[in-house]
């Protein structure tokens, strides 16, 4: 096809490419929990997460929609604009990965595209009303509303279970934790598999390729969905580490109860056409649950940090995809510049990883954080248990007054 031309095919690579990078990047948000918790094998699990991320690309193309179609005014999008836009969506992607940050791949992506079009058609060109409800609002929401889900879900499942056998309630839970982090697989592959195809339509729509307000081709869909699998089985060690063990500490009935609301929300998003983050529903669960158990804290130093990177998404993927529009438009060789940029920015990343490896082999030893201010106080309140505090009492005294015998007897002449 004429109009399918050279810069076309390589927005649509890059898409795909960044879709890999989403996969591997979010594979945490599925399978942290799980992992960490020994419901699954590792290896296992992240096979199983990127199955079904695969079926999910194909239930809905509604959040593909509000990308294609509703972010931005597909009139005057040129595909250097697509392609900057993805050049800033996963250097982002592959800086957080790095560093074991669960940000949002989402937001990378729809930051890239906004600085992109902001840099090439000015500022009208984006739809601020759908901003707003359908990625702002929803990304202050989600994390709130599945948290407040998921620390009520667990102390509904830990009043419930008090009755329950110790090790026939742990298998049960573990089934459930099973489940319900392939609940969140599949919708993973709904929602976060729709942005590219997304992404790659309003392209093929900015090429001549498809008319414009047409659907996702089944070829896109396709595509989108081996990509994320692909990326998904790789595994984004490094964030499972930090979703999973960095975070919290949770137990199997925990696991279960962020996963099962993290699923929720997401779906019904899905469903509403909302292009919501994975990331920050899951996230927002986890520590909801690690709050939900009496005695159960969140280590607040990385939540923090977390937070940071979540603010910083949008503005820095924007900064990134402008400069990298800008770029482009000098013309062929612009693009070229840019396209050797990436790959060698990647190859950078990647090279610096290896100083540290994190793989399924070591994915569950993580180091304990220094207790922060937040979780001192906690313990501070939190009466000790009585057996060692009895044997304490009753040692110290013991040895003082051994240590102080030998000083009040004479030595005899």
């Amino acid at each position: 096809m004429e109009s399918f031309s050279l810069i076309l095919a390589i927005v649509v690579v890059t898409a795909l490419a960044f879709d890999f990078t989403n996969g591997f990047h979010d594979t945490a948000n599925a399978m942290a929990t799980t992992i960490s918790t020994g419901a699954m094998r590792p290896k296992i699990a992240v096979a199983m997460s990127a199955v079904l991320n695969l079926v999910g690309a194909f239930l809905s193309v509604e959040v593909a929609n509000t990308i294609s179609k509703g972010l931005v005014d597909e009139a005057g999008i040129r595909p250097e604009v697509i392609f900057a836009a993805l050049v800033g969506a996963i250097l982002w992607n592959l800086l957080t990965w790095l560093v074991g940050l669960p940000s949002s791949s989402s937001h990378a992506l729809m930051g890239g595209l906004i600085g992109a079009t902001i840099a090439s058609a000015g500022v009208g060109a984006v739809h601020g009303d759908v901003l707003v409800t359908k990625v702002l609002i929803p990304a202050i929401a989600a994390p709130l509303v599945a948290g407040i889900a998921a620390l009520l879900a667990t102390r509904l499942t830990y009043s419930l279970g008090k009755k329950a056998e110790g090790d026939a309630s742990k298998k049960g839970y573990r089934a459930g934790q099973i489940a319900s982090a392939g609940l969140v697989s599949l919708a993973h592959g709904t929602n976060d598999a729709q942005k590219t195809m997304g992404v790659i339509t309003l392209a093929l729509v900015a090429g001549g390729a498809v008319a414009p307000d047409s659907d996702p081709p089944m070829w896109v869909i396709l595509s989108a969905g081996i990509a994320i699998a692909l990326g998904t089985y790789l595994g984004g060690w490094r964030i499972i580490r930090t979703m999973g063990k960095g975070l919290t500490d949770l137990q199997p009935q925990q696991g279960f109860a962020a996963q099962t609301s993290a699923a929720t929300v997401i779906l019904a998003s899905s469903h509403l056409g909302f292009s919501l983050s994975t990331t920050h529903s899951v996230s927002g669960a986890v520590m909801g649950a690690g709050l939900g158990r009496k005695g159960g804290v969140v280590r607040w130093s990385t939540a923090t940090r977390m937070f940071v990177a979540w603010g910083l998404t949008l503005p820095a993927a924007a900064l990134v995809g402008a400069l990298a529009e800008y770029v482009t438009g000098f013309g062929n060789w612009g693009t070229a510049v840019v396209a050797i940029f990436l790959v060698a920015s990647s190859a950078v990343i990647w090279k610096l990883s290896r100083r540290e490896v994190v793989d399924h082999t070591n994915v569950n030893g993580v180091e304990e954080e220094p207790a922060g201010v937040v979780t001192t106080a906690i313990a501070a309140v939190t009466p000790p248990p009585a057996g060692p505090s009895e044997e304490l009492a009753a040692t110290i005294p013991a040895q003082a007054s051994a240590e102080r015998k030998p000083s009040t007897t004479t030595t005899p002449v």
